[in-house]
């Protein structure tokens, strides 16, 4: 398996993601399927694409970002397609299918994925679900924060980051989530005023865990499988939360799965098949619960240590549903809102992707 390249997690210096330059190394090899996929699953893929590899005789080189980067990149590339497999999180996934980058596809294993999971046509289904979160180092924060309402106070001022909406799906989910408790109106007014204690915003998600962990900041977004995977895999020193819409409501969250796709007219389509295949089977679902991700397939068990551990941290949080084909037609508002009047001209980063050394 040949990672191309994605930056380092864990307690190594985080690398930039330069697989999304011009100047990247090629990704494309004859005996080669190429996966472009959202950050948060590199523990998995390391796990399982090695049997993979030597059953089918083709290597796995892997392209790794955020959410909507690698849909950004596969849209630049959509007249001639470097990318076999994608795997991102919503809404960019439906993102990709409505802008003709995936080719529908019906996997033998997608059967068994609920229905209210995947496309009907098989552009898409979930490969591993997971919940949206925020994050904390338990370390430096003892007392954690319960409500957004908590963000506002003046000892998290310059201490907060989360990820660029644009770029990110757990950054897009702070918008989703606030607009659904708040309404549109509210929720842009409060992250405008969350904004005076942004420190700065990430071009993908899982560089704050970094960030968390050697407190150059407070308090992030994230999401709840990656968080859990940092903590007990990566020697990251974060904690997962949820938060309340008001003090003395449930805290409160929705599901942010990733989802899987082949890509149209890859250069490799039949290799990209049989890693749709091979991910969305039995074997490999059965090993999602080891990185704290929910089996995208009904009738694989969130079973054994660390499922307990999922189940544990979602106990009593508020699930709400989300209508991904309303966000896919707020979405580009809700970015240009996002960077017009929340960021405005602040001159913050919004695509920090290395955390300072």
């Amino acid at each position: 398996m040949t990672r191309i390249p994605s930056f380092a997690r864990g307690l190594l210096p985080a690398l930039a993601v330069t697989a999304l330059s011009a100047a990247a190394m090629p990704v494309q090899a004859a005996d080669a399927v190429v996966l472009y996929t959202a950050d948060g699953l590199e523990n998995l893929y390391k796990n399982v694409l090695p049997a993979f590899e030597k059953k089918e005789g083709v290597k796995v080189n892997i392209v790794t970002a955020g959410s909507g980067e690698v849909v950004n990149r596969a849209t630049v590339e959509k007249d001639s397609p470097k990318a076999d497999v994608i795997v991102t999180l919503p809404p960019f996934i439906q993102q990709a299918s409505q802008s003709g980058l995936l080719q529908p596809y019906q996997s033998v294993n997608y059967k068994n994925v609920p229905a209210i999971a995947k496309a009907p046509d098989g552009a898409w289904a979930t490969f591993v679900n997971n919940y949206f979160s925020f994050a904390i180092n338990p370390e430096v924060t003892k007392t954690a924060p319960k409500t957004f309402a908590d963000l506002l106070h003046p000892d998290y001022g310059g201490k907060i980051a989360y990820s660029n909406p644009a770029t990110a799906g757990d950054g897009m989910a702070v918008i989703i989530l606030t607009s659904a408790l708040m309404g549109e109106e509210k929720a842009f007014d409060y992250l405008k005023t969350l904004e005076q204690s942004a420190k700065f915003h990430t071009k993908g998600t899982g560089y704050l865990d970094v960030l968390l962990s050697r407190n150059e900041i407070a308090f992030a977004n994230g999401d709840l499988q990656m968080d859990l995977d940092d903590a007990a895999n990566g020697g990251l020193s974060i904690k997962p939360l949820f938060l309340s819409h008001k003090a003395g409501e449930a805290p409160t969250t929705f599901q942010l799965p990733y989802g899987i796709g082949l890509v149209k007219s890859g250069p490799n389509q039949a290799a990209g098949k049989k890693l749709i295949d091979y991910l969305m089977s039995t074997d490999v679902q059965s090993k999602v619960p080891d990185i704290y991700g929910i089996p995208g397939r009904n009738d694989v068990p969130l079973a054994g240590k660390n499922g307990e551990a999922v189940k544990q941290a979602i106990a009593g949080v508020k699930l709400i549903p989300v209508d991904w084909n309303q966000v896919m037609e707020k979405k580009a508002g809700w970015t240009a809102r996002w960077k017009n009047e929340v960021i405005g001209n602040s001159g913050k980063q919004v695509e920090v992707v290395k955390p300072k050394s």
